[in-house]
């Protein structure tokens, strides 16, 4: 004999999916198009297409929401993350988070720059301080921390573990524009801070990135490396990459940097009603953000323990999916466990927090088009499988006996 299967059960049990079609991870909302059009098509024809006026005009206005003295404009993260570490001069090894996109190590490794992986805090899966300065040593030159989700790191702690050891302190907040540390906004804090602009965050330019600084000589190397090392006399200052930024990618982020505020309100909204809907669920855990800080949320995601819940992270996104909703496992593998990085993980400086999180992190679809009804039913079918679960093993059991 076999469990009796209910016409309301999971369909993992063989009930009908909770969505007749998928329910996207992410689904940015974007200007409307006669907007971008507006600032772009005198531009177009004037045949000034890349890193000309629109692209400073993104700056100066990217630099007043942010509060910096400057902003440059680049086309990507990456290649942010990347030139900001060359434009820094860095040489030996930089401390970093393993919980974070591959990105992130990349640009350490494109520099030829040596990563040595900190773990990340329990509680709100950024890098830990104490963790990074346990790997200090007379060859740190950096620590590169990351705004995981958009939740902000312990600035204060990093700060200060820098500030004691004379390193340099930069901040990929490739989730993070938009978010705010102490009522301050994301992209103050550090030598310099790298937004992302690509399609998955909330401000979008297709492709592109932003780096946020008050060091008006970081921000001169910025503008020289992101066109060949050139600043124009045809006589490279130092070894750049062709990292501009087009016109069209400035038009499209000018035309929704009006939008971010209530983008932001809206993740927020939605991260308090998945809460609402879960929080008493056992075995299931939610990232901290500190008392006076806002996360953009461009991720919304939760801790499956297989024990306390009844199935592992890994069953539960088969479980979704098979409602038709769509998870990732941001960010798993970790990079101290991928191919690229492994080499440089030291197994004498463990990482406990992260191997956790990687195993048992699942981030849920969140984006601010997504209703409510859409939401509660997500949570929904999270909590019936836990119930389904507990009640299909007591069924089982009563079987077999």
């Amino acid at each position: 004999m076999t469990p009796q299967i209910t016409a309301d059960a999971p369909a993992i049990h063989g009930g009908r999916p909770l969505f007749s079609s998928p329910v996207r991870f992410i689904k940015p909302t974007l200007p409307l198009l006669k907007r971008v059009l507006r600032s772009y098509r005198p531009v177009y024809h004037s045949g000034l297409i890349t890193n000309a006026a629109l692209v400073s005009r993104l700056e100066e206005s990217a630099a007043e929401v942010l509060g910096t003295t400057h902003c440059v404009a680049v086309s990507s993260c990456t290649s942010g993350l990347a030139l900001t570490l060359k434009a820094l001069g860095l040489r030996g090894e930089v401390i970093l988070p393993s919980f974070t996109f591959f990105a992130t190590g990349h640009a350490v490794l494109w520099n030829n720059l040596t990563p040595v992986f900190a773990d990340c805090d329990p509680a709100t899966w950024t890098l830990d301080a104490a963790s990074v300065k346990a790997r200090i040593t007379e060859r740190t030159c950096a620590i590169l921390a990351v705004h995981l989700y958009g939740n902000p790191c312990n600035v204060e702690a990093l700060a200060d573990v820098a500030s004691q050891h004379g390193l340099k302190l930069i901040f990929d907040a490739a989730h993070a524009f938009g978010s705010m540390h102490n009522r301050r906004p994301v992209g103050q804090f550090g030598d310099a801070e790298v937004f992302s602009l690509s399609p998955t965050k909330l401000l979008v330019a297709g492709e592109g990135g932003l780096v946020s600084t008050d060091d008006a000589v970081l921000a001169r190397r910025l503008r020289a490396a992101r066109n060949y090392g050139d600043l124009g006399a045809y006589d490279p200052e130092l070894l750049g990459l062709n990292a501009r930024m087009s016109e069209f990618n400035a038009a499209l982020a000018l035309a929704g940097l009006p939008m971010t505020d209530l983008k932001i309100t809206r993740h927020n909204e939605i991260a308090r009603l998945y809460t609402s809907g879960l929080a008493d669920l056992p075995g299931l855990g939610f990232q901290r953000v500190l008392p006076n800080d806002v996360s953009t949320y461009k991720d919304y995601s939760v801790l499956v323990d297989a024990a306390g819940f009844g199935l592992s992270r890994d069953r539960l996104a088969e479980a979704l999916l098979a409602e038709n909703i769509v998870t990732k496992k941001y960010f798993s593998p970790p990079l101290h466990s991928q191919t690229l990085f492994r080499p440089f993980y030291r197994g004498d400086h463990p990482v406990p927090n992260t191997d956790l999180a990687a195993g048992t992190v699942l981030s849920l679809p969140i984006y601010e088009s997504l209703p409510d009804e859409t939401v509660e039913k997500i949570s929904y079918a999270i909590r019936r499988l836990a119930t389904s679960r507990s009640e299909l093993s007591k069924a089982t059991a009563g079987v077999s006996r």
